[in-house]
């Protein structure tokens, strides 16, 4: 097992932050990204989390077709699986993002999402213990690719499969450089394009200079909760 928790948090959870509009403060999507990118400790996260849950249960108990409310439901479900190291939330989370996705299987959010369940998940705990859990490192990348092609110009996507990708398998070299390249040239729009975007220039300076484990180790760190490690 590596450095990093136990149980996925989804690395597609960075996903929260991925829709261009300006979310409003108390707004669960606002609060997911509070919890990924700005809080200091694992404490702070979690309670941030929990209030995000809270938050869109309720919604989804008034409107269960709530879309936004659904796709973020899943994403916080596997924050607090993270933080807490909940198999049970993991679970829960594969489920909510999976369904998700075959309601809406053009969507590039859900299938980002999806994708960075599988390899987190993997690159957590591992073949072995991840297999148990549904993750399949083919299936990750599959949706991942569908993410990349139904984004259209924006950086977000290639550079979250790229970081995705360099940080599972270091050896994953040719994948990620690419992805890497195409985010460094795509539009920012919002906030997380801009911020993988850094991301991935940083990743893929790295690359270029032939240092693919340590770029793998960078990835890692710039994923969500990766601070934390």
């Amino acid at each position: 097992m590596n450095r990093r928790s136990a149980i996925s948090g989804l690395a597609a959870a960075i996903v929260a932050l991925s829709a261009p509009q300006v979310a409003v403060a108390a707004s669960p999507r606002a609060t997911l990204v509070s919890a990924a990118f700005e809080t200091g400790g694992k404490s702070q996260a979690l309670a941030l989390v929990n209030s995000a849950i809270g938050a869109l249960n309720a919604t989804l108990a008034k409107d269960a077709n709530n879309r936004d409310a659904q796709l973020q439901q899943g994403i916080a479900y596997g924050y607090r699986g993270k933080l807490t190291r909940s198999i049970g939330d993991a679970r829960k989370a594969r489920d909510l993002l999976t369904k998700f996705v075959q309601r809406h299987p053009s969507d590039p959010e859900g299938q980002v999402a999806l994708g960075g369940w599988h390899l987190t998940v993997l690159n957590d705990v591992g073949s072995l213990v991840g297999g148990t859990l549904g993750a399949s490192k083919s299936k990750g990348i599959a949706a991942l690719d569908r993410a990349v092609k139904q984004g259209a110009n924006r950086a977000f996507f290639p550079a979250y499969s790229g970081l995705s990708r360099i940080a599972l398998d270091s050896s994953d070299v040719s994948a990620a450089k690419a992805l890497l390249q195409k985010a460094s040239s795509a539009a920012a729009p919002s906030e997380v394009d801009r911020i993988t975007r850094a991301a991935a220039g940083r990743v893929l300076a790295l690359i270029n200079s032939g240092k693919p484990k340590e770029a793998s180790r960078l990835a890692q760190d710039l994923l969500p909760f990766g601070r934390f490690s």
